[in-house]
């Protein structure tokens, strides 16, 4: 198709699809901007204490000056930032930042063997980690090649009295912190204190340059780090602005920010998108604490959320939860995993606030695409973002017509430079015209708007039939006794595979004929599951979603 032609016509009246792709040079000069413009707004807060755009501005220059003057560090040189959702997080990334560092973002809940993978792999000279998450450096120091070390508590960010009394609080009487021996590590509360009598450098960042290093592919094969420049980042926050229409105001909005920072989707959102809109972002540490989210959702009117699937669920089922003030909230986005349309209308109900679905990868900055706020299509993933080009697939290379699934590539200045130091992996992701391919089945349909079908290699074959496991999800979850589910390929030695569902049922219960009666009623009978596996929870990533590849594995080991 010719791409600009067919999307001429297709975006509301509200969305410029024009782009000042200069408008910054670096993510350093986003945040520059923002904390001159926005000095006394709140900028992040979490466990109690908040932190102004003048207070991030400050400590992040400590931090970089630290860095510069107290290390051997020179621009270029990564550095590993393990922590979950605490202020200090952006403190440490920007002051990174400033300095010239690579930031490599790393998931705190990684088993030693991965961490020492990441840390080889990027070549991390330094680490800031989370006293809880402490032990596990210790252990795999000695195989990396890292350098410098510096531990953080979690209420670092408070008043040194506070601090003290909450530290010792959470070591001792909640036996939070397991005991560590890292003689060399610095505490960052020295490191910010010795570096605001540092001078500080700046440090000129280009487009051009690495700006993170963010690991993926874990759960296909070895995890690999995507290229992310300042270029990347900076023009994924310009792209997903215009869809968000006139719903986000600049210097007026706090976001709600449940999920981790270091993941590409909140990392873009919080530190990119609501940064440069001089927004409150409030940070959640532990989103699976349900009463202890809703506990600190009472002390603020927010005006915007950040979720996906599995979250919203979790707390609309939430009694607490249903009763908070909703009068602020008119944004509310989605992505990670699909969005049911069950769960997009519970949300409705309890919020008054419709989902707006996106869909990215972190080879993307993530995003890709986004539902406009003013023509949500539920059930879609939404339009290209400004300055994207997308296309569809077959298994041959050649591109399918409108309203014909294909694989979804896409083309556009956020799409990575490439994996790191893995130009052969980087190669097979392109197609020849310079398209990256995502591995997702998507059908573009006439109005514009795209449709995820599933992942590629999820696709469950029944005698010669595609099932996709989004669809069969979609309608089993719509069960008033189901609360979620997820449906894997297991091998039938009838028809090759067979479908089979691993599902929560609600405390009242359900039985597997009234599951299976009410699937015949609405898909095809080879889509309709075969078996049904009632668990107590399902298996899921950091960020909630539900990992199909270990059901799937589970099943085929029987």
């Amino acid at each position: 198709m010719d791409f600009e032609q067919f999307y001429q016509d297709k975006y509301p009246a509200g969305v410029s699809r024009e782009i000042d792709l200069d408008r910054y040079t670096s993510m350093v000069d986003v945040f520059d901007q923002a904390v001159q413009k926005y000095a006394d707004r709140p900028a992040f807060s979490a466990v109690g204490a908040t932190l102004t755009y003048r207070d991030l501005d400050t400590q992040s220059r400590n931090f970089a000056a630290w860095l510069q003057n107290r290390t051997d560090l020179k621009p270029g040189d990564r550095i590993a930032v393990q922590m979950p959702n605490v202020s200090q997080y952006p403190v440490v990334v920007f002051g990174a930042m400033r300095a010239g560092l690579i930031v490599v973002n790393t998931n705190p809940l990684y088993t030693t063997r991965e961490m020492e993978h990441q840390f080889n792999d990027s070549g991390a000279k330094a680490i800031v980690v989370l006293a809880n998450m402490a032990h596990n450096v210790e252990k795999v120091l000695p195989h990396t090649g890292i350098e410098h070390v510096i531990v953080t508590e979690i209420a670092d960010m408070h008043s040194p009295l506070k601090r003290t009394v909450m530290n010792a609080a959470v070591k001792h009487l909640k036996k939070m912190v397991p005991a560590y021996s890292l003689p060399q590590a610095h505490k960052l509360p020295a490191v910010l204190s010795a570096g605001s009598k540092e001078k500080f450098t700046p440090v000129e960042c280009k487009k051009d340059d690495i700006a993170v290093l963010q690991y993926t592919g874990g759960t296909t094969g070895v995890a690999k780090g995507a290229m992310l420049t300042h270029g990347n980042l900076v023009a994924n926050l310009l792209q997903v602005r215009p869809m968000m229409e006139d719903t986000v105001e600049e210097g007026k909005e706090v976001i709600i920010a449940p999920l981790p920072l270091y993941h590409i989707y909140s990392f873009t959102l919080n530190c990119g998108i609501m940064l440069e809109a001089g927004a409150h972002n409030v940070l959640i540490p532990n989103p699976r604490d349900i009463p202890g989210f809703v506990k600190e959702l009472r002390n603020h009117r927010f005006t915007a959320f950040l979720g996906l699937n599995t979250l919203f669920v979790a707390l609309c089922n939430n009694e607490e939860f249903q009763d908070l003030d909703f009068s602020g909230l008119k944004l509310t986005s989605s992505g990670g995993m699909a969005l049911t349309s069950d769960t997009a209308k519970m949300w409705q109900r309890v919020t008054g606030c419709e989902i707006a679905e996106g869909y990215g990868m972190t080879e993307t900055s993530p995003v890709v695409t986004f539902n406009p706020n003013s023509a949500i299509q539920l059930g879609t993933i939404g339009l290209p973002i400004p300055g994207t080009e997308v296309k569809t697939i077959d298994d041959d290379g050649n591109e399918t017509p409108i309203g014909t699934p294909g694989e979804l590539c896409v083309k556009g200045p956020q799409v990575m430079r490439g994996y790191w130091q893995r130009p052969e992996d980087t190669q097979k992701s392109f197609t020849d015209d310079g398209f990256l391919q995502t591995g997702d089945i998507a059908l573009i349909q006439e109005d514009g708007y795209i449709r995820i079908v599933d992942r590629k290699k999820d696709m469950i074959i029944v005698s010669g039939f595609n099932g996709f496991p989004n669809e069969i999800e979609d309608v089993v979850s719509g069960h008033p006794k189901v609360v979620e589910c997820a449906a894997v390929g297991v091998e039938d030695p009838r028809s090759g595979e067979a479908v089979k569902v691993y599902l929560v049922p609600t405390a009242e219960g359900v039985t597997e004929n009234e599951l299976k009666e009410f699937c015949r009623e609405r898909l095809t009978a080879y889509k309709v599951p075969k078996s049904f596996e009632f668990r107590d929870e399902l298996p899921k990533t950091n960020v909630g979603k539900i990992l199909r590849r270990e059901l799937r594995d589970e099943a085929s080991n029987k």
